[in-house]
C-alpha cells in the first residue's frame, strides 16, 4: 500500500502532473512583448512563409516530439483509454527531457479508430519535429506507424515495438559474445505477438539470426506455416517451416527464450530443456515470464535479462528512445529507418563493454558493474549513452541518405550533446581540451590506489596527460592486471629503488637541514616515508610537470610536503584555495575555501587576483566580489574594514580587474539589488565570490554541493611556484581526471593559477 501512496503522492503533490512549459525568451518588458508576439513575431513568420525549413530556426519544432497514444495498451494494464494513459505519457516527456533535453508535448485522442489517429498525427506535422507513438495496441499499432512512415517527413517511431527491440537485441550481442555463439547459429523463441514481439522478430533477424531459426509463439501456440487460427499478416511474417506446435516444445534445444507475454509463461521445465548456456530475456511486465530465482534454482549458466529495475541487466526502453530521437531530430531526419536501429544497437552493446564510470555506481548506490552475466547492458543512468547513441544514430540517417542536414564535425557534435548535460559538461570538456593540446606529466604519489589507477587510464586513452605512478612496482603491477587496465608503456617509480631517490634526498636535506631535518631523516623521507614529498620532488626537479594527491592522505598532509618543497611564488603572502561551483545555468568560482584561515587583507587581494587569473583561462570574464556581512560601509566594524582594504589593494595592484566591496552575498549575485548601487563596478552579478575567511567560505561551498545541487570542482591550489593539485577523500575517477587536467593546463600556463 506503501507504494500506491507514494506513487499518487509523487503524481499530485505541488504543481500537478509531471511537466510544464518553461519560455526560453525574456518576456518582462513591454519591448520582450512586442518581439515575442505583435508586431515582432510577424518577422519569423514572413520567414517561414518564404522558406519552411526556417521553422527549424525561428521556432521550437526541431526540438519537439508529440507522445501520441490512444491508451488502449498502457504498460501492463490494458485498454485503460485515453485520459488514463496519460499518466504514462507524461512519463515520457519526462524521460525525454532528463536525458535527451527533448521538449515534448503529450497527446492523447480519444478514439480507437486508426485511420483517425493517422490523420490527427498528419494534422499536426507541422507543430513537431518528431512523433512517440506509444500504449497503441496491435495490430492498428503497425498500421499506424506504416502509414504515417510513407506520408509523413518527420521521425515516426513506436518505442512499445522499436524501443524493447533494441535494447534487448543490444543485450543479445553481448550475451552470445560471453557464452560464445553466434547469431547466424542459434535457435531463438519468442513468445508473444504484439508489436514489442513482431519488431524483436524483426531486428534479431535483420542482426543474423535465420528467419527459419526464429520461431514465434502467440496464445494459440508456434506460429507455423499453414497455420489458420488467429492468424494476421503480421503473424504471417513470423510463419516458420517446424514440426513444433507448443511453447514446451520450440523451447527444447532452445539457445534463446523472449519472454514478451505474461507472468509465468516460461516454466523451469522449459528451462531445464534449453541448449547449453541458455539466454533468457523475460520482458513482461510487472511481473516477469520467469524471475530470476526461478531460472537459476534449475541451473545456473543462464544469462537472464528482465524488464525490472530489481534485477540485474533490466531491458528498459529509456536507454533507446530519447537518444535516437536527438540523433535523427539533430540531423532532421525523414524518418527512423532500420539502418539507424541497428546502430543504436550497436553502440548500446559496445558501450556496456566498456569500463562504467563511477558516476553510473553512485547512481545505484555504489554498486560496481563490470561487463559480465550481470551487466550486458548499459544502466539508463550512464549519461554516456547519449553521447554514443544519439552520434550513431545521427551518423547512421546520414550514410542512409535521410539527413537533411548533416552534422560536419561529429566531434564537435558529441561535445555539444555533452554540454547539453549540464555547465559542467561543457566548462570541463574546455579544460580537457586545452589539455589535450599539449599534455603534461603529472605524478601521482598514491599510484597504488585503485582509482588514481583506472583514472590514469582514461587520461592515457584520451591523451589528456602522460600520468606518472608512484609507489611500489610489483603492487601497481598487479592491481593495473586485476583491474585488466592497458597502462603499458606507463611510468611506474618505486621510491625505494628509484633511480631519483638519491638526488631527491640530497636535495631535501639541503632544504630542510636548517627546519631539523638530517640527512638520514631526508633518506627515510624520501624513500620510504613520504609519498607525497618523493612526488612534489620530481615536480621541484622537473621530472615531472605536475603532481596531484590527497585521496588517501588528510588535506594538510598533501599541501604541507608541497609547501615544503616547491614553496609559494615569489612575492605572494601564501597559498589559496578555489573551487568551481558549478549550476545547471552557470557557474560560480569560490575563494578561499580551503587554505588561509583568517586572512589579512593583503591576503584576500592576493586570492582575489589569483582567482581572476583562473577564471581568465577559462575564457571568463572574471567580476569579483569581495563579501563581507556589510554593505558598502552600512557596518563599521573591523571585519568590514578588512574587506574593504582589500578591494583597494586590489584595485592598486590589478586596476583593470572589475572587483567591488565589500557586499554582502545576495548583493553580489542578485541583479534587483545590484542595481540599487549605481557607484558600483559590478554592473552585472559577480562570478568570483571572495570569502572573508576560511569559516565562511568552506561552509558556503560545502552547503553549495550537498544542499544546493551545484557540482563542486576543486580545489584549485593556486600560488605555487609549480602545479600541485589536491584530491579529496572520496574523489570518483572522474573528479580525479577533471583535475588531473585542471593540472595540466596549469603546467602549461606557469603562475597562472
Amino acid at each position: 500500500m506503501a507504494n500506491i501512496k507514494n506513487s499518487l503522492e509523487y503524481h499530485s503533490m505541488g504543481r500537478k502532473g509531471k511537466i510544464e512549459v518553461v519560455p526560453t525568451k525574456p518576456c518582462q518588458t513591454a519591448e520582450d512583448l512586442s518581439l515575442a508576439y505583435s508586431p515582432g513575431v510577424a518577422e519569423p513568420c514572413l520567414a517561414i512563409e518564404k522558406n519552411p525549413e526556417d521553422a527549424y530556426k525561428y521556432t521550437a519544432k526541431g526540438n519537439l516530439v508529440a507522445v501520441v497514444s490512444n491508451g488502449t495498451a498502457v504498460l501492463g494494464l490494458g485498454n485503460l483509454g485515453a485520459l488514463a494513459g496519460k499518466p504514462v505519457m507524461e512519463g515520457k516527456g519526462i524521460l525525454f527531457k532528463r536525458f535527451a533535453d527533448i521538449d515534448v508535448f503529450d497527446i492523447e485522442l480519444d478514439t480507437e479508430n486508426p485511420d483517425e489517429i493517422i490523420r490527427a498525427c498528419q494534422l499536426l506535422e507541422p507543430t513537431f519535429g518528431g512523433i512517440n507513438l506509444e500504449d497503441i495496441k496491435a495490430p492498428e499499432c503497425f498500421y499506424i506507424e506504416e502509414e504515417l512512415k510513407k506520408t509523413m517527413k518527420i521521425p515516426v517511431f513506436h518505442d512499445d515495438q522499436h524501443g524493447t527491440a533494441i535494447i534487448s537485441s543490444a543485450a543479445l550481442i553481448n550475451a552470445l559474445m560471453l557464452v560464445g555463439k553466434k547469431l547466424e547459429d542459434i535457435r531463438i523463441v519468442v513468445n508473444g505477438a504484439g508489436a514489442s514481439a513482431n519488431s524483436c522478430a524483426k531486428l534479431a533477424i535483420a542482426l543474423g539470426v535465420k528467419p527459419n531459426n526464429m520461431i514465434m509463439c502467440d496464445t494459440k501456440g508456434v506460429i507455423y506455416k499453414g497455420r489458420k487460427e488467429g492468424m494476421n499478416p503480421y503473424k504471417e511474417l513470423f510463419a516458420a517451416d517446424t514440426p513444433f506446435r507448443t511453447l514446451e516444445e520450440a523451447a527444447a534445444g532452445a539457445d534463446v527464450l523472449f519472454g514478451l507475454s505474461v507472468k509465468g509463461a516460461f516454466t523451469r521445465e522449459m528451462v531445464a530443456s534449453m541448449a547449453p548456456n541458455p539466454i533468457i530475456f523475460a520482458m513482461a511486465n510487472p511481473d516477469p515470464e520467469i524471475t530470476p530465482e526461478e531460472a537459476f534454482a534449475v541451473r545456473n549458466d543462464v544469462i537472464m535479462a528482465t524488464g525490472r529495475s530489481d534485477y540485474p541487466n533490466q531491458v528498459n526502453n529509456v536507454l533507446g528512445f530519447p537518444f535516437i530521437f536527438r540523433g535523427a531530430l539533430d540531423v532532421r531526419a525523414t524518418g527512423i529507418n532500420e539502418e539507424m536501429k541497428l546502430a543504436a544497437v550497436q553502440a548500446l552493446a559496445k558501450l556496456a563493454r566498456e569500463e562504467v564510470p563511477d558516476s553510473v555506481s553512485k547512481a545505484y548506490g555504489n554498486k560496481k558493474f563490470v561487463f559480465g552475466p550481470d551487466y550486458i547492458i548499459p544502466k539508463p543512468f550512464d549519461p554516456r549513452v547519449l553521447l554514443h547513441v544519439a552520434p550513431a544514430v545521427a551518423q547512421a540517417a546520414m550514410d542512409s541518405g535521410v539527413a537533411r542536414q548533416p552534422i560536419e564535425d561529429m566531434a564537435k557534435y558529441i561535445e555539444h550533446l555533452e554540454s547539453t548535460q549540464g555547465k559542467s559538461k561543457e566548462i570541463m570538456r574546455m579544460i580537457i581540451n586545452k589539455a589535450k593540446s599539449d599534455p603534461k606529466k603529472v605524478v601521482f604519489p598514491e599510484g597504488d590506489n585503485e582509482k588514481i589507477l583506472r583514472a590514469a587510464q582514461v587520461l592515457v586513452e584520451e591523451k589528456i596527460a602522460h600520468p606518472i605512478l608512484v609507489g611500489d612496482t610489483d603492487k601497481i603491477t598487479e592491481k593495473i592486471a586485476e583491474l585488466g587496465l592497458e597502462l603499458n608503456g606507463t611510468q611506474i617509480v618505486d621510491t625505494k629503488t628509484s633511480e631519483y631517490s638519491e638526488a631527491y634526498s640530497q636535495e631535501l636535506y639541503r632544504l630542510r637541514q636548517r627546519r631539523g631535518v638530517t640527512q638520514s631523516e631526508a633518506g627515510r623521507i624520501i624513500r620510504r616515508k613520504s609519498r607525497n614529498h618523493f612526488g612534489a620532488m620530481m615536480v621541484r626537479m622537473d621530472d615531472a610537470d605536475a603532481m596531484l594527491s590527497g585521496i588517501d592522505t588528510h588535506y594538510p598532509d598533501t599541501i604541507r610536503p608541497a609547501l615544503e618543497v616547491i614553496g609559494k611564488q615569489e612575492g605572494l603572502a601564501g597559498v589559496h584555495g578555489l573551487y568551481m561551483m558549478v549550476f545547471k545555468k552557470g557557474v560560480y568560482f569560490l575563494a578561499d575555501t580551503t587554505v588561509t584561515i583568517d586572512p589579512t587583507a593583503e591576503e584576500l587581494a592576493e586570492t582575489a587576483i589569483l582567482a581572476a587569473n583562473t577564471v581568465r583561462m577559462l575564457d571568463i570574464e572574471p567580476r569579483v566580489a569581495m563579501l563581507s556581512f556589510s554593505n558598502f560601509g552600512s557596518a563599521n566594524h573591523p571585519h568590514a574594514q578588512k574587506v574593504k582594504r582589500a578591494v583597494e589593494i586590489v584595485n592598486e595592484r590589478a586596476p583593470d580587474l572589475i572587483v567591488e566591496g565589500e557586499m554582502q552575498a545576495d548583493t553580489a549575485v542578485v541583479p534587483e539589488l545590484l542595481d540599487g548601487f549605481e557607484f558600483s563596478q559590478l554592473k552585472t552579478p559577480a562570478n568570483i565570490l571572495i570569502f572573508p575567511d576560511l569559516n565562511s567560505g568552506n561552509i558556503c561551498y560545502k552547503l553549495l554541493h550537498r544542499l544546493g545541487g551545484a557540482e563542486a570542482i576543486g580545489p584549485i591550489l593556486m600560488g605555487t611556484k609549480k602545479p600541485v593539485h589536491v584530491l579529496q577523500r572520496g574523489d570518483s575517477v572522474e573528479d580525479i581526471v577533471k583535475m588531473a587536467a585542471i593540472a595540466v593546463v596549469d603546467a602549461q600556463n606557469p603562475g597562472m593559477f
